[in-house]
């Protein structure tokens, strides 16, 4: 039975691979942790993630980013379609979080907006934020040009993240 199904892992690994191999898309997949030595941060720049793990399909891709905070690590997961569509989903302190994912003409980046509306103490804030993943250096390296408006401001960002080495 185990046999049976590492199998069937594997066929749809390759499946997901021959599909994006055929569609001409970059995938994104696999673990990812930030060079903070490459990244351009701004100062004072907090809740970046310090480590991705990526998962594409066909159409769609599932992003965890694990946010260190205080003394606890924070995971959030979202998943995208890959069509740009809008997407909903309710976060932390209810926020409403409206995004789309989409790709550029060449199939070489996806870009990722967001908008999120939220409540504190009676008054609504929102936040938005665009992201622009492209692959380097052979596919070791996700660099994220990241720009966001906030009641804070806004902020821009290069994130660097390093392809980590896979366990077994």
């Amino acid at each position: 039975m185990k046999k049976r199904t590492t199998a069937i892992g594997i066929v749809l690994v390759l499946i997901a691979a021959t599909v994006m191999a055929q569609t001409g898309k970059t995938d994104f997949s696999g673990s990812w942790v930030l060079n903070k030595e490459k990244s351009g941060l701004q100062e004072g720049a907090r809740f970046v993630a310090s480590k991705l793990v990526v998962k594409q399909a066909a159409n769609t891709i599932t992003i965890a980013r694990t946010v260190q905070r205080q003394d606890q690590e924070r995971v959030t997961i979202d998943t995208l379609t890959l069509d740009g569509k809008e997407r909903t989903s309710v976060g932390a302190m209810n926020a409403v979080r409206k995004f789309t994912a989409a790709w550029s003409q060449d199939g070489k980046t996806l870009t990722i907006k967001s908008n999120s509306v939220f409540e504190r103490d009676g008054n609504k804030f929102e936040m938005s934020s665009t992201e622009i993943l492209s692959l380097k250096d052979d596919g070791k390296t996700l660099s994220i040009d990241s720009a966001s408006t906030s009641p804070r401001g806004e902020r821009k960002a290069v994130l660097v993240y390093d392809k980590a080495a896979e366990t077994k």
